[in-house]
């Protein structure tokens, strides 16, 4: 895949209190950036800069793509991204442009086997006959997508018959981690937070609810929580991996979907 006239814009949510929030985003764009696919390749975020406002006004090339680097369709890929850079559909005119607006990465099939990669690799010694793998969602009132697409993997999971017990979990929502305890029944728990990124969520929220972090500060770079496995708790080895999100492989989950986009068109 060769897009020389195009562009690709990877779009974020961001933060404006962990600096850590964007680095995958930036991470994937500066891969997909190396291979020189795309005439220009560039990052926004709805908390960051550059904003998503003045991105469109960046970019120079005649076709754009728009790529929501988030884990499902939601509340920011559906409402706030449209709104922001004021397309009209999946495919917007503008001027001498045309731009293109893609599925979020989330959607991509090789989650299933990203979420059981994360799980390997943070309990290696572990008999998935004897443990609990417990996926992680945000969940919201805003959007029932978000939920979603947690369930979705859990249902994958469960088809290949690996772990002995496969669970969702929420942090806004039911069934809430903080009952991780009462929902997960193997001696062996392990925790896989289905994020972009280890911000605030996946390296202070989580682990609060789970019962093996307390509230700091500081970038996620900065803490210990993900090389601190296995955690002991009450009778149960809890094993907590880093956000999905942060995989490298998501370089190419996101010219995959710039692939798909295409081949509906």
């Amino acid at each position: 895949m060769l897009k020389p006239d195009s562009a690709l814009v990877i779009v974020g949510h961001g933060s404006t209190v962990n600096p850590d929030s964007s680095a995958p985003t930036h991470a994937h764009a500066d891969r997909i950036r190396n291979r020189g696919i795309f005439r220009e390749v560039v990052c926004a975020f709805w908390k960051e800069e550059p904003s998503l406002r003045e991105i469109l006004r960046m970019v120079e090339s005649a076709t754009i793509y728009i790529v929501p680097n988030f884990i499902s369709e939601g509340y920011f890929t559906e409402k706030v991204i449209p709104r922001e850079l004021e397309l009209t559909g999946r495919v917007t005119p503008r001027g001498q442009q045309t731009i293109y607006y893609c599925d979020p990465v989330g959607n991509d099939p090789r989650m299933t086997d990203l979420l059981l990669k994360r799980a390997a690799e943070v309990a290696p010694a572990v008999d998935p006959a004897r443990a609990s793998l417990l996926i992680v969602g945000h969940g919201t009132g805003l959007n029932e997508n978000s939920a979603i697409a947690a369930k979705h993997q859990v249902a994958r999971i469960q088809e290949r018959d690996v772990y002995r017990e496969v669970l969702a979990a929420y942090m806004e929502e039911e069934p809430l981690v903080s009952n991780w305890q009462r929902l997960a029944s193997q001696p062996q728990v392990i925790v896989v937070p289905f994020f972009i990124s280890d911000g605030l969520h996946s390296y202070e929220d989580i682990p609060v609810l789970l019962g093996i972090g307390s509230a700091s500060t500081g970038a996620a770079s900065q803490q210990q929580i993900f090389r601190h496995n296995p955690h002991r708790v009450a009778d149960r080895e809890l094993y907590y991996a880093s956000a999905i999100g942060t995989d490298p492989m998501f370089a190419d989950v996101i010219l995959a979907t710039v692939t798909r986009f295409d081949s509906r068109c």
